[in-house]
């Protein structure tokens, strides 16, 4: 179907919406026919959302199809932090377990203003790697951080960046004692400079039309949210009385305001959970289990016309 165009103020502009009065009343045309050498023909159809698409690695760009105006964010969260492991002593009187890595900062529902033909570039956060110990006690053990996930418009400029989550660490011990020092990693946090819309209606898939509040189907299940991630776990000081005892290793920051659980520290003998979608990685029980890597980053979009 060929693009359609109309005279507005005596010039021809290409039509993205058009009205017709329907008992008395305006109402969107959902389609314009015409007669092409004597059989009706479709000249212009309405924009319907286009279909998600998700991004879970690298980086790149899209672009902005004709007829959209707003881009829908589902889902999107920066990497999470991986998580260090357990450690196992000579002659400290203890062990300790890892803390958990902490969570990406994350979007949720949200609806960002953007121009057709725009070019999107993105850079998907990566999971940090676990910090585990290495031969000859291996001091210290600290986890990497994940990488931060962005989204920025050659028009629009940035929409927002979702700082990553840090990674766990213990530091400060020694062979033969003092028994190590137990950090989680940190929160990231959420920056949101597009402009986002907050009302208006769109025409989905399905063909219906619906308001932009509606969009609820995202990991928080609230319409318009973001927010920062959350730190990594550890109860005390993440050490344990007396040689070869065993604690179990701490839990990896929750995503998606809690909605996206965080890697699952190691039971003594048993094994840490890695992070998903942005979730800290769960921390290595003592005395030796590892630590797991954080969750990577994703985004996960489609386009709207909203009106």
């Amino acid at each position: 179907m060929a693009n359609t165009y109309g005279k507005v103020s005596g010039s021809f502009e290409e039509i993205e919406n058009a009205y017709g009065k329907v008992s008395g009343v305006w109402k969107e045309a959902d389609e314009i026919y015409g007669k092409v050498s004597g059989t009706w023909e479709l000249v212009f159809a309405a924009f319907t959302a286009t279909s998600y698409s998700t991004l879970s690695s690298g980086s790149g760009s899209f672009t902005v199809p004709d007829g959209a105006n707003a881009l829908h964010i589902q889902a999107s969260v920066g990497g999470g932090g991986g998580a260090a492991g357990g450690i196992d002593y000579d002659k400290a009187g203890g062990e300790s377990a890892g803390a958990g890595g902490g969570s990406g900062a994350f979007v949720s529902d949200k609806v960002f203003t953007v121009v057709e033909g725009e070019t999107i570039s993105y850079s998907i956060g990566s999971g940090g790697a676990p910090g585990n110990q290495t031969s000859n006690f291996g001091q210290p053990r600290v986890a990497d951080a994940g990488t931060n996930t962005t989204l920025s418009g050659s028009t629009a400029g940035s929409l927002f960046t979702l700082g990553a989550g840090g990674g766990s660490s213990g530091t400060g011990g020694g062979v033969q004692g003092p028994l190590r020092t137990n950090n989680v990693g940190s929160a990231g946090s959420a920056t949101v400079n597009g402009t986002v819309l907050t009302s208006g209606n769109f025409r989905d898939s399905d063909g219906t039309t619906k308001s932009i509040t509606t969009l609820t189907d995202g990991p928080v299940g609230t319409f318009n949210v973001s927010g920062n991630g959350v730190n990594g776990s550890l109860n005390g000081s993440g050490n344990c009385g007396g040689d070869n005892c065993s604690i179990a290793g701490f839990d990896g920051g929750s995503s998606y305001a809690g909605n996206i659980a965080g890697g699952s520290g190691s039971s003594p003998g048993g094994s840490s959970g890695a992070g998903t979608r942005g979730s800290g990685g769960g921390g290595g029980s003592a005395p030796t289990t590892n630590g797991s890597a954080g969750g990577a980053g994703e985004v996960k979009y489609r386009f709207l016309r909203v009106s």
